[in-house]
């Protein structure tokens, strides 16, 4: 390309010679043309088909945008609830009393409260005399050895309210059954036997005749008849239970009739009655 560019700054020069150098510059103008012409395309041999038209590529269609897809949330997870504990097992016995129908009571909860408690607590609500059920005036919380034993001495005092009062026993009017106390309700000492579930106050009887007989009131009547079932119920209960406290006893007894089944003496064979 060097040389066509000088050939072609020569031209003019050569083009203002004498017809002699015009001679020279003809084929130089030829040679120039031929050098800067485009190349012609080659000729196709004689015979051959021609060459198919060039066609521009048409561009393919753009495929249309898909919808972003949001990938599915995990399925959530549903909460796996922890099982409930099975109860501790309660360690019971029944009570014979209870099963030959000679109280009528419930098994209660077991009891504890400090220094007192019963594993094998009664609501005692009914005790069996001459075949029928004495309900008490309310149910009360007792063992099986306090239920075991009422029964008898019931059985005892409703004979004496038939032969002395013509009227048989309609009610036990009951007090204090359990209740986590020490003796006498002190402030110090040993533990009542009330505590433990162990003993019973008694008020007073109501004979179905309607008449109430209470032991704040008819205890000091040792003469009438309502009085010697009083004395007469206390003296039997001393054959029944270990301790016996009324009215003679202290000022803390002088309204109820205290029962207990509580161990006296080395052997657990004293009795206490007054």
């Amino acid at each position: 390309m060097h040389v066509l560019a000088k050939l072609a700054a020569l031209a003019p020069l050569l083009l203002a010679m004498p017809v002699a150098g015009q001679d020279i510059l003809a084929p130089i103008e030829d040679l120039v043309n031929q050098l800067t012409r485009p190349a012609e395309p080659p000729k196709p041999p004689p015979g051959a088909p021609p060459e198919p038209a060039t066609v521009a590529p048409v561009p393919r269609p753009r495929p249309p945008d898909k919808p972003a897809v949001t990938p599915p949330s995990p399925p959530r997870a549903e909460p796996v609830s922890e099982p409930e504990p099975e109860p501790a097992r309660v360690y019971q016995v029944a009570c014979p009393a209870v099963i030959m129908g000679l109280v009528e009571a419930e098994m209660a909860a077991p009891l504890a409260e400090g220094a007192c408690g019963e594993q094998s607590p009664l609501t005692l609500t009914g005790v069996m005399s001459r075949g029928r059920i004495v309900p008490l005036s309310s149910p009360v919380t007792t063992n099986c050895q306090m239920a075991t034993a009422l029964p008898d001495w019931v059985a005892t005092v409703d004979g004496y309210a038939q032969s002395m009062l013509e009227s048989p026993l309609a009610q036990l009017d009951t007090g204090t059954g359990y209740m986590c106390r020490k003796r006498n309700s002190g402030a110090a000492g040993f533990t009542s036997e009330h505590g433990f579930a162990n003993a019973l106050d008694i008020v007073g009887f109501t004979l179905e005749d309607g008449r109430s007989i209470a032991v704040a009131v008819d205890w000091a009547r040792a003469n009438a008849p309502e009085g010697r079932l009083l004395r007469l119920a206390h003296d039997a209960a001393c054959a029944s239970f270990m301790t016996v406290l009324g009215p003679e006893a202290d000022a803390e007894h002088e309204d109820h009739l205290h029962l207990d089944l509580g161990c006296h003496g080395q052997s657990c064979r004293a009795r206490i009655c007054q």
